[in-house]
Formats: C-alpha cells, sequence, structure tokens
C-alpha cells in the first residue's frame, strides 16, 4: 500500500467514525447554516473551515461539535 492510499484509508476512517457517532436528531433540528457547518465538519474533518460557515469562533463550533455528539478524530 502506498502512502497515498494509506492517508485515504485513514481519511475514510475518520469520516465513518464521525458520520456513526453524531448525534443526526440534533443536527437535523439545527438552523441550515450550523447543520451544513456540522455536515461539512463530518465529512472533512476540518474545525477552521467548519467554524467559520458556522459563523462562529473555533472554541463556540467546538462546543457545538461536542453537543452533536461529533467525536474530534483526525
Amino acid at each position: 500500500m502506498n502512502k497515498i492510499n494509506y492517508w485515504s484509508m485513514l481519511e475514510e476512517e475518520a469520516r465513518e467514525i464521525r458520520r456513526k457517532s453524531a448525534d443526526w436528531k440534533y443536527i437535523e433540528s439545527l438552523p441550515a447554516r450550523l447543520k451544513f457547518a456540522l455536515k461539512y465538519y463530518i465529512e472533512t474533518g476540518d474545525l477552521y473551515v467548519a467554524s467559520r460557515i458556522a459563523g462562529l469562533t473555533i472554541e463556540e463550533f467546538n462546543e457545538l461539535r461536542k453537543k452533536a455528539g461529533v467525536p474530534n478524530v483526525a
């Protein structure tokens, strides 16, 4: 397995953990902007961009992520 495949596999595993752990009922109840930001984070793991999408500081978004049951998997 080459390095690119290895890192792609790790990224997919992290994405799957975030998807399975998320409280989807809570996420779907949020306003569109926050919902989209959390979904973006779940798919990419990019806390910085997700916080900007949500219009929150990284710390505020991190609290939202925790409430939504989404682990910080890198």
